[in-house]
This record gives C-alpha cells, sequence and structure tokens, in this order.
C-alpha cells in the first residue's frame, strides 16, 4: 500500500466491542487481572502497557517502515530512553547541530552514566570517520536540523555507523515519514517528537522511536520506559493517531508553502540567508532532493542588522505568532537564540519559522511587511 493509505488506515481496527470506525479512549490506568497476576486481555498497569499505545505503535511502525515502535510522553523522554539504553564506556557522536535539550544531555547527564559524548559537523563524513574510536556505540544526526536545516548524507551515515558495529539514530522529527524514511536509508531508529508534525495541531506532546529492527536496543529502551515511567498518557496517544489520519495532506501543503515562503524570502534585501533545503542555493539541497520526497515546513532565515533587528522583524508580524514548538496548522516565528536561553550556539540573528496550512501568498506578505517595515 501506499503511503497515504498506511497513513489512514493504520491501528485503525474497528472496536471490537462495538464496531466503531474511531478507536475508542481507555482512560483506565489500570486493568483487572486475576489473582496470581494472570492477564486475561493483555494488560496490567499503563506503564507496562495499554490499548492506545497498542494501535499507535504499529501504526508509527507501518508509516517508517520498521519493525517495532515504542511511545513515550515526550521526544525527550523518547530521545533519553535510548542513550539510557547503551552500555556504560560508550561513546556517542552527536551532530552539531542537533536540537539544544539533547546537546544538555549530553553536557549534563550522559557523563553521570558514564557516557562520553563529543558533537562533530556531521555534513562532512571524513570529520565524522576521524572522530569516531573503537567504543563509538552511536551516531546521532537530525536531517534536516533544528535550527540551521542542515542535511546530512544518510546512507552514508549509515554505512560508517555499520562499518563500526554502532547504532544510527535519526531525528525525523522536521521531516516527517511523509518525506524521508531513514530505516529504507540503513538508519538503526527515528526519533520523533510526536507533539510536532505527527499530532499536527499544537494540542498534544508525545514522543516515538521506530527500530528498524524489534532487538536488543528496542528491548531496552522498553524497559527504561517500563522503569522509569516516561509513558505517553492514552488521550495524547488517540490524539497524535488521529493526527496521523491527515499527515501526508498536511505536510504536502506545508511543504508548498515553506517553499514558497523561503523562495520570496531569498529575495527580500533585509534577509541575509534563507536556510531551507528546498533552494538551490542551499549547501544540502543535493543530497536532501536525493533522500527527500519534499523539503519540509521548515525554514529559518538570518536577519541582517543582527540580533536586534532579529527581535524587530518577530514584533512586527501580524498573521503569525510568536510561539514555539513546530508542526501545527497555523505558522508561527521565534528568536530561536533567545527560546533556548543564555547557552544558546544559534545565531542572534536567526529566526526560525515553521510554516502552516494558510495561504502562501497571506504568510508572504506578513514576513514580507515586518521585514520591510
Amino acid at each position: 500500500m501506499r503511503f497515504e493509505t498506511i497513513a489512514v488506515h493504520a491501528g485503525a481496527t474497528p472496536d471490537t466491542a462495538t464496531a466503531s470506525i474511531a478507536p475508542p479512549i481507555h482512560l483506565s490506568t489500570t486493568f483487572e487481572h486475576g489473582p496470581a497476576g494472570e492477564t486475561p486481555r493483555g494488560y496490567m498497569y499503563i506503564r507496562e502497557g495499554n490499548p492506545a499505545d497498542a494501535r499507535l505503535e504499529p501504526a508509527l511502525a507501518a508509516l517508517e517502515g520498521g519493525e517495532a515502535a515504542l511511545v513515550f510522553s515526550s521526544g525527550m523522554a523518547a530521545g533519553a530512553a535510548f542513550l539510557q539504553s547503551l552500555p556504560a564506556g560508550s561513546h556517542v557522536l552527536f551532530a552539531d547541530d542537533i536540537y539544544y535539550a539533547f546537546r544538555e544531555i549530553a553536557k549534563d547527564f550522559l557523563p553521570r552514566w558514564g557516557i562520553e559524548s563529543n558533537a562533530v559537523d556531521m555534513t562532512n563524513i571524513d570529520v565524522v570517520r576521524g572522530a569516531m574510536r573503537r567504543e563509538t556505540r552511536l551516531l546521532w544526526a537530525e536531517s534536516p536540523s533544528n535550527p540551521m536545516l542542515r542535511v546530512v548524507d544518510l546512507e552514508a551515515l549509515a554505512r560508517l555507523a555499520q562499518g563500526a558495529g554502532a547504532e544510527l539514530l535519526i531525528d525525523g522529527t522536521f521531516a516527517t515519514p511523509v518525506l524521508q524514511r531513514p530505516l529504507a536509508l540503513g538508519a538503526s531508529a527515528v526519533l520523533h517528537s510526536a507533539t510536532k508534525y505527527l499530532g499536527g495541531h499544537s494540542d498534544a506532546q508525545g514522543g516515538a522511536l521506530v527500530f528498524a529492527r524489534r532487538g536488543d536496543m528496542y528491548e531496552k529502551a522498553l524497559h527504561a520506559r517500563h522503569i522509569l515511567g516516561g509513558v505517553l498518557s492514552p488521550f495524547n496517544s488517540w490524539i497524535i493517531l488521529r493526527g496521523l489520519r491527515t499527515l501526508a495532506c498536511r505536510v504536502e501543503r506545508q511543504s508548498a508553502n515553506a517553499l514558497a515562503l523561503a523562495q520570496a524570502l531569498e529575495k527580500n534585501p533585509h534577509v541575509e540567508t534563507v536556510h531551507y533545503p528546498g533552494l538551490s542555493s542551499h549547501p544540502g539541497h543535493e543530497i536532501a532532493s536525493r533522500q527527500m520526497k519534499g523539503y519540509g515546513g521548515m525554514l529559518s532565515l538570518s536577519v541582517k542588522g543582527g540580533r536586534d533587528q532579529a527581535i524587530q522583524v518577530a514584533s512586527k508580524v501580524k498573521l503569525v505568532r510568536n510561539a514555539t514548538s513546530l508542526g501545527g496548522t497555523e505558522t508561527t516565528l521565534e528568536h530561536r537564540a533567545s527560546s533556548e536561553g543564555p547557552k544558546s550556539a544559534t545565531p542572534q540573528n536567526l529566526l526560525r519559522v515553521s510554516v502552516g496550512l494558510e495561504h502562501p501568498d497571506d504568510l508572504i506578505e506578513d514576513l514580507e511587511q515586518a521585514l520591510n517595515s
């Protein structure tokens, strides 16, 4: 079946009790079991598994082409569980433009877990190869990255990881499985902040890991979720499953809008650079064109004049909202360095834009008036 059909029907078996087409919401945290702990219907306690996860996880695995998936309370919880599944003494290579909170995990938490890490430019395969050690157990990258929209060669990274006996995790939040399938390109696992495009309506927090194989890393991440408790709420699981039904058409429209906006902004004299892989001027355009079906709904722009000018632009938008997070139906913008805090490595003149479902001409007009006024 084609992707769009899978997105509509995965996890959509009619309810056995009522034959309802829309899946029921089971909000119970506990389930009746036998006197010796028997679980005749497969469930005991929400942290160990629940009916909402049993629908959402196979649906996500089907969309990414993986053998298994796990859902979590947030994308951060999902990523942390994967890192906690590595043995002490491991070495991790992160891309140098990963989401800022994972940089914080690398600095503040990995040393406590007995894991070393380095951040490198993963757009340069030779640099990655040179930074790998005998103890390297994981390569971690985003493509496109947050917030600079850098693109890495997933197949080349996969070959490096496989040759070293290491895992390759790709954060697929920006691209979504609509546009990019990292497992098909050799990745071991895909991470999603399901809060973003998978849910798609800025109203449910969640995270997910999708595994190429139901192997050791899957089992260890499952154990971490069970014991440490990063379980997704049943209601949010239901909301995210519903979001999958419209994922393909939303991302298609958001990608088209983002391309139109990027092309317009690239011509604006007050813009230094537009970071969007759909532009031929983007350094990763060729790779993105090869490994993606489209270029996504995220872009960022470097404003001429530095931090003050970028914040002034953000203060003058009218239709676009100043808000963090991304992937919703509405277009949002933020001065990313301010959102990340004083330790941010993001350029001070950068604005990140999550492009929504509005008419592209309205978005162009709003950003143009903010830049030109």
